[in-house]
């Protein structure tokens, strides 16, 4: 199994499939769908392309009568900048290297492995393995996926360190408008400065921060919001008449987004009523709700007795676990997502696929 790993592993970090959403000219998922259902033909496996930006589903189908177990990892990378070679995988004792091997292909190659093991058992049940386009960005891959999959349990594999992941923080982008007068530079007079006026809202946003630290979850610690992004101005000789702040806020399980659109409103007329010549408003984003699962569940205590835990980032399984399946995280360990250098364990990543045999033999028997 691990000359097989590596090498499929090797070949998708090859493919180029970077998320064009994120970068211009990005090569997207396209190839690397391709390259995925070939794959799982080859191996003897069902396998179609869902979805405009292709998503592969491939498909190891049981005997009959039995329960259907997902796997489900994304097959798009964020950006190369600043990487040598990052198509080129590298590898280095347990180490391989490469853009997308550790966020997240070394998931996609052990469950694509593990699914062409599990069609050897003689299972009831059906194992699927959806390999989806743009998590990085819209999750439009795992939504077009959840249109033709159905299924009893799901395993996301997203890097863990070999943890079984039961929770992780959602997060919902805002922007928040001050309106100021423009006018030259030498006419105080005139103008309204939009950029000054946010110092209050800033000052409000930093204080809304601590506040949320009296609240914690025991897998996920405390909700935040910061202000990512800030713009306003045209030139220097001149008063700005707007300023924009970008706003991000992590969620906790239970939190929602009419929560948080009234906290920014609650802020808002706070800030309004200290000065009632602000002219700000707000507009709500992109919404992405938490996840948590019962750390009873079948398919997290068929990973093992471990004690779960919480992980710090987004994942599809949001969108999963939405669709009324029960859904865990599990994947292997290495360093590297989004940075200059990337490497995945090929011994964590046998080890995925290994236990992703077994997890398949106990749901879908």
């Amino acid at each position: 199994m691990r000359d097989d790993l590596t090498d499929l592993l090797s070949k998708l970090v090859e493919i180029d499939s970077v998320n064009p959403a994120l970068v211009e000219g990005g090569a997207g998922e396209e190839r690397i769908a391709d390259f995925v259902a070939e794959w799982a033909r080859e191996a003897g496996l069902e396998a179609e392309l869902v979805g405009e930006r292709p998503s592969a589903i491939v498909r190891a189908r049981g005997s009959g009568g039995g329960r259907t177990l997902l796997l489900c990892g994304h097959i798009d990378t964020v950006n190369v900048e600043g990487m040598s070679d990052p198509h080129v995988a590298r590898v280095e004792g347990d180490r391989l290297y490469g853009r997308g091997a550790y966020d997240m292909k070394s998931g996609v190659a052990s469950a694509l492995i593990a699914c062409r093991e599990a069609a050897k058992l003689g299972l009831a049940g059906d194992v699927v393995v959806a390999a989806v386009a743009d998590e990085e960005h819209a999750s439009l891959g795992v939504q077009a996926a959840l249109r033709h999959v159905s299924a009893d349990a799901a395993i996301v594999t997203e890097p863990t360190e070999l943890e079984i992941a039961i929770a992780h923080k959602g997060f919902i982008w805002a922007e928040i408008e001050l309106t100021g007068r423009a006018a030259h530079g030498s006419r105080p007079h005139l103008g309204v400065d939009a950029i000054v006026k946010a110092g209050p809202v800033l000052t409000a946003l930093g204080e809304l921060d601590r506040s949320l630290g009296g609240r914690e979850h025991p897998l996920l610690g405390r909700g935040s919001v910061h202000a990512s992004v800030i713009s306003g101005g045209v030139e220097m000789s001149s008063y700005p008449a707007e300023c924009v702040i970008g706003i991000e806020r992590r969620t906790l399980p239970g939190e929602t987004a009419a929560d948080v659109e009234a906290e920014l409103e609650a802020l808002l007329e706070r800030c309004r009523a200290a000065d009632p010549e602000l002219v700000v408003e707000k507009r709500m984003g992109l919404v992405r709700e938490p996840f948590e699962v019962d750390p009873d569940a079948e398919v997290v205590k068929a990973l093992g007795d471990r004690e779960p835990v919480g992980v710090s980032y987004w994942a599809d399984s949001a969108f999963i676990s939405a669709a009324g399946i029960p859904t865990v995280l599990y994947g292997a360990s290495g360093e590297g997502a989004h940075a200059q250098v990337e490497w995945v364990s090929l011994d964590a990543t046998e080890t995925v696929a290994r236990t992703l045999v077994e997890v398949a033999r106990a749901i879908c028997a």
